[in-house]
């Protein structure tokens, strides 16, 4: 008789992107995912891309006012983005 080792297909799918992806990756595609519940409708309509590196998120806006303002909140972000994602996904915010 042969016996199988199975497993659900969502543990099958973490596996295969903490293989090809690096062990970080999901949580950082929900991290990004989540920035518009973090800084509401209006800022998130200003971002113009998202990227997470080695934990640090590089944030581009289209507004050098809007940029500014977010200078002065960035550990503020990072600390509501790490607590919806459930860990600490992002040590650093880059803003351009």
């Amino acid at each position: 008789m042969v016996y199988y080792d199975v497993k659900p297909l969502g543990d099958l799918i973490k596996e295969f992107y903490e293989m090809h992806k690096g062990p970080d990756y999901l949580d950082e595609t929900k991290a990004i995912g989540l920035w518009p519940k973090v800084v509401g409708p209006f800022i998130a309509s200003h971002t113009i891309d998202l990227a997470i590196k080695n934990h640090v998120l590089f944030v581009r806006v289209d507004s050098d006012a809007l940029r500014n303002e977010l200078n002065y909140s960035k550990s503020l972000l990072q600390k509501n983005l790490n607590a919806l994602v459930g860990k600490e996904v992002v040590e650093e915010i880059v803003l351009s």
